[in-house]
């Protein structure tokens, strides 16, 4: 078993149990110095390193039997890549792009996939329309 974060439509229980069914969703959770983007001809949420700034997300603990699940969901390693971190001296582990490609604005059903996460994980909002911002503008 493993810790997980999770920040973009895998914040969706639901879909987050059909993928890995034994996951057990911990709590929401913020990663300092990351900020959350979109990228990729999918408008895929990515995070990248950004001083003073958050992604907001959760904690789950997974099987090892479910990561390979979300590598396989995630395109690991061709689209995304994995990168660690420590919550209360435990490893933790996420996924982010491998490529940082230009901003693309996600589809209307991602993001109404991830929107859904965020009620489920009871994240607030404002900080997903925030990363939203420079994608606004963008044609897909």
């Amino acid at each position: 078993m493993q810790y997980y974060f999770a920040y973009g439509s895998n914040l969706h229980h639901e879909q987050m149990k059909r993928r890995c069914p034994k996951c057990r969703y911990i709590k929401k959770y913020v990663l300092k110095d990351f900020q959350l983007t979109f990228r990729s001809k999918y408008g895929a949420a990515d995070i990248e390193k950004k001083i003073g700034k958050k992604v907001y997300g959760a904690l789950y603990i997974i099987s090892k039997c479910a990561e390979k699940r979300l590598d396989v969901y995630e395109e690991y390693p061709t689209l995304y890549k994995k990168i660690y971190f420590k919550y209360n001296g435990k490893k933790v582990m996420t996924y982010t792009m491998c490529r940082k490609t230009k901003l693309v604005p996600p589809t209307t059903r991602y993001l109404n996939i991830i929107k859904q996460g965020y009620r489920d994980c009871k994240l607030n909002i404002k900080s997903l329309n925030i990363a939203l911002m420079p994608v606004k503008h963008l044609q897909r």
